[in-house]
């Protein structure tokens, strides 16, 4: 089993920025790539962002890309998300998510973090 616990998410004005972390732990050698998936309220979860933890692998959403950028850092078994120039849109929960397989699928993640709320105001 793998554990994930997010930390970071809050409330922001839009333009402004936040920073999502995502603590690994548990059998992590056993997942390739981790990530995050986003479901804003009244919608279904959608993916937001992936990294693999070797070779470095990145994709984005394209509604993310250019303004959201994912690192790792190995030796903390820990994922980020730096979120700028954030829209009202982006208001949703972000989950963490890790896989033994690259996917950006939510029904083939194998793991998630119990979530963390980020809400932009206008």
């Amino acid at each position: 089993q793998v554990q994930l616990v997010e930390s970071g998410g809050g409330l922001v004005q839009a333009g402004g920025s936040l920073r999502l972390s995502c603590a690994a732990s548990g059998r992590t050698v056993s997942t390739s790539a981790m990530g995050w998936f986003r479901q804003a309220p009244g919608k279904e979860r959608e993916f937001g962002a992936l990294i693999s933890w070797s070779g470095g692998t990145i994709d984005y959403a394209e509604s993310v890309q250019g303004r959201f950028t994912i690192s790792r850092d190995n030796a903390k078994i820990t994922v980020y998300l730096q979120m700028n120039s954030l829209k009202p849109e982006d208001t949703a929960v972000y989950y963490c998510a890790a896989s033994r397989r690259w996917t950006v699928v939510e029904a083939l993640v194998d793991y998630w973090g119990q979530g963390t709320q980020v809400t932009v105001s206008s």
